[in-house]
């Protein structure tokens, strides 16, 4: 029997950027908030020798052991799903802070778009261009009424940023100016310009100058160490739960934090949600923490699969298209090309989110009319810090071994650049979560099965936005360009990046949505899902600032739950709507 603990007011699942905004916010409110964590509790001092390639970006030192938990895949439902034991596709990080702590800091809002795709896609071009197999929705909430938690987001984080001459309107200035452009990030920028795009530098949370946060939070300025992706910041540059939330969360004295603390169910009883079950990861002891709300705010997958591990929610089904936890799995495809060049650049200095992007290509900002697919992805050069292992390039032709390899990678080392976009995925209907039926976890538990394949419209936006790509490098001076070409089905394996969505989505109805636009859940109002796993599609950039936003609106949602019990919408409502 598990040891059952002392009640409190809110038991928070995962201490990412999402449980911890939430930790943070409701326990200044007063309230308190036990967060549990299953890896270590992780200090910047703790990143002070991370400056090495082979341990974190190749050994994948931050992230999930696979061997102990991992998830299995499959193309599709007539295969048999086998497990994942190696990174590519995507990433899961361990210890507290989560993926806010290995991430690269691009910071972006959605756009209002995206929040309303479905209707302002057949507004424009009828309801026959979304294919009936692709699960494409609105999601309940709209970009207005976000505004105001993206602000909040983005002054806890002090994100350095401009304008986006195509993007969406912004209520206030970013709380610091973008990073330095560099030389190649110049050229770049001229590029785009000849060709009458609006180039503009990303938003970034590896921000441009020290920053004070309203919660009395320091985050340094940005060194451009190049050692951001897949690594922890020794400097404090890189907003992240660590440098910013966790602490706000602590110096409430409201909060407790429990590491090596692995939730592995939701606990209901008499028709309600009493609290959680987690099992200590270093004496496999069993305990059950009674909360009065629980807050499930772990990596995509996991929040997926804690509802279907603790039977909450209806499992969709692929076959009959009823149910909604697990449906509308996406991934994030990037388009890459890389130029070789007659002149060497300057790349070794680099920060995660320091690069020129445009937007032309992105959302609805371009005619679709003839085209076969919808939206498209924001297009970037980034100067991430170039690395001898991971980036190691050669021109087509030459051999991955041997004299010429060496000869021709330390050439292609300063002579080459690569470009790429974060591309629009859509939902559909049979790209999905569910647990698989054969392989189980440590604990004997079912392990999460991923269901997916490359659709017809990821090869479509995939091949035009490759081709958009490669026309800035050639006007870039590029002599020639290589295409990361897409493999005939999904493959796990090789990078993708670590932006997947899906599986406990959004919506304004309870019969395709799991939660509503406080990210409470329609069937347990106790319940809130916060994290990418609520976006019911893939935009064009990456998830985090709005998933941040999430996190904000949601622990206003809790705060009033606790207040009087209740359901915080009905069916049909849509927040910010006119």
């Amino acid at each position: 029997m598990p040891t059952e603990l002392e009640k409190t007011d809110v038991a928070v699942v995962g201490l990412g950027w999402a449980g911890s905004i939430v930790a943070a916010e409701l326990s200044k409110g007063g309230r308190n908030v036990v967060g549990l964590e299953r890896g270590t509790e992780k200090k910047t001092e703790d990143y002070l020798t991370a400056h090495d390639e082979y341990r974190y970006a190749v050994g994948h030192e931050m992230m999930q052991d696979l061997s102990k938990e991992t998830i299995t895949y499959r193309n599709t439902d007539d295969e048999e799903a086998l497990p994942m034991r190696r990174y590519g596709a995507f990433l899961i990080g361990t210890d507290v802070g989560g993926g806010g702590v290995h991430w690269n800091g691009d910071t972006w809002r959605y756009h209002p778009y995206d929040f309303e795709i479905k209707s302002m896609t057949e507004e424009r071009y009828g309801e026959d261009k979304i294919p009936e197999d692709y699960l494409v929705q609105d999601w309940g909430i709209t970009y207005d009424e976000l505004t105001p938690y993206f602000l909040r987001y983005e002054k806890n984080s002090g994100v350095s940023g401009e304008q986006n001459p195509m993007g969406p309107k912004r209520d206030a200035p970013y709380p610091t100016p973008p990073l330095k452009e560099t030389p190649v990030l110049t050229e770049y920028k001229e590029a785009c310009e000849r060709m009458g795009y609006q180039p503009f530098m990303i938003p970034a949370s590896t921000i441009s100058e020290q920053f004070v946060n309203p919660d009395g939070q320091t985050i340094n300025a940005c060194q451009y160490c190049g050692f951001c992706e897949k690594f922890g910041c020794e400097w404090g540059a890189k907003a992240s739960p660590i440098v910013t939330t966790i602490p706000t969360a602590k110096e409430t004295g409201n909060f407790e934090l429990r590491t090596h603390a692995n939730v592995v169910e939701i606990v209901k009883e008499d028709d309600e949600v009493t609290g959680v079950l987690y099992i200590d990861t270093l004496t496999q002891e069993e305990f059950f923490q009674p909360a009065d709300v629980v807050v499930v705010t772990s990596h995509t997958t996991n929040n997926t699969k804690l509802l279907l591990h603790s039977d909450l929610g209806t499992p969709y089904n692929a076959e009959t298209g009823e149910g909604t936890v697990g449906k509308n799995y996406c991934l994030h495809i990037t388009p890459q090309v890389t130029g070789f060049f007659d002149k060497e650049f300057n790349t070794v200095p680099g920060a995660g989110a320091l690069g020129i992007c445009f937007d032309e290509f992105n959302v609805d900002n371009f005619d679709h009319t003839d085209l076969d697919f919808i939206h498209g992805g924001n297009i970037a050069l980034k100067q991430t810090g170039k690395r001898p292992i991971e980036q190691n390039v050669v021109p087509p032709g030459v051999k991955n071994w041997g004299a010429e390899f060496k000869k021709e990678s330390i050439k292609s080392f300063t002579q080459s650049l690569s470009s790429h976009a974060q591309m629009i995925t859509l939902p559909h209907k049979n790209n999905y979560l569910s647990l698989d039926p054969t392989y189980k976890d440590d604990y004997g538990r079912p392990l999460l099965r991923l269901t997916y394949d490359l659709t017809d419209h990821d090869r479509a936006v995939h091949d035009f936005i490759g081709k958009k790509i490669e026309e800035v490098l050639v006007e870039m001076g590029a002599k020639e360009t290589v295409r990361r070409e897409l493999t005939e089905h999904f493959d796990i394996f090789p990078a993708h990046n670590d932006h997947i969505v899906g599986g406990t989505i959004i919506g304004a109805d309870p019969e395709t949505s799991v939660v509503n636009n406080y990210l409470q859940m329609w069937d347990e109002d106790n319940v809130f899902v916060i994290g990418g796993s609520n976006f019911p599609h893939n935009g064009g950039y990456n998830p985090t600032g709005t998933v941040g936003a999430f996190a904000y609106r949601a622990a206003e949602g809790i705060e009033m739950y606790l207040e009087d019990n209740r359901q915080l919408a009905e069916a049909g409502e849509v927040a910010g709507a006119n």
